[in-house]
């Protein structure tokens, strides 16, 4: 267990790899995973006593969310709305955060895509982990907490990271054979440690 956190750490500590602010910085805009307009079927008021609901993911901290919309505004699945401060044009308020099993159907079918347009829009900021992954314990590398990165993989990263940084998810599937779609890969493991409440070891999630 001690050694368990003692890694944990380390890889905090040599992960700067989405740079924030601080530490409490709140989500600002969502993407829409689900709407449903008579809120939740669970919910055993009548119908007409219901309010719409929205199920979102915020882009900044992968926050998962319940959202009720403004009268008459109905965002569509995929849709960036903004919940921070201020004036809100499609958002009411935050009703509070959800878990993965909370989501609907709907939503678990459109969190990976949204994830990987949420990763494409940030893509200076993710391409940092190819260009500055370190060794975790003389076995792990951060690069094997990847889905699909193989040590072959790895080592080519490695190695073409040394010639020259990364520019662009286009440039590294360029420059290292054998690996597509970047940011589906980093979607991939966003996406699991959305799933994993307890993961033992994160790269993009908060405790």
């Amino acid at each position: 267990m001690e050694m368990r956190r003692h890694e944990q750490e380390k890889l905090e500590r040599l992960l700067r790899v989405v740079e924030r602010k601080s530490a409490e910085r709140k989500e600002k805009y969502a993407r829409v995973l689900d709407i449903l307009p008579y809120g939740h079927p669970d919910d055993p008021r009548p119908v007409f006593q219901r309010k719409p609901i929205i199920q979102a993911i915020g882009e900044e901290n992968f926050v998962l969310m319940e959202l009720t919309p403004k009268k008459n505004k109905m965002p569509s699945v995929g849709e960036r709305v903004y919940i921070g401060e201020g004036r809100r044009d499609v958002i009411d308020h935050v009703n509070k955060r959800l878990k993965y099993e909370e989501l609907t159907a709907t939503a678990k079918i459109s969190l990976p895509q949204v994830l990987e347009e949420i990763v494409r829009a940030r893509e200076k900021e993710f391409i940092r982990i190819f260009n500055e992954a370190k060794p975790i314990t003389p076995r792990l590398h951060t690069l094997d907490l990847l889905p699909g990165i193989g040590k072959k993989l790895m080592w080519a990263i490695l190695e073409e990271r040394k010639k020259e940084e990364f520019k662009s998810f286009e440039d590294l599937s360029k420059r290292v054979r054998g690996l597509h779609h970047p940011e589906k890969i980093i979607a991939k493991r966003i996406e699991e440690e959305i799933k994993e409440e307890h993961p033992k070891y994160r790269l993009f999630l908060r405790r």
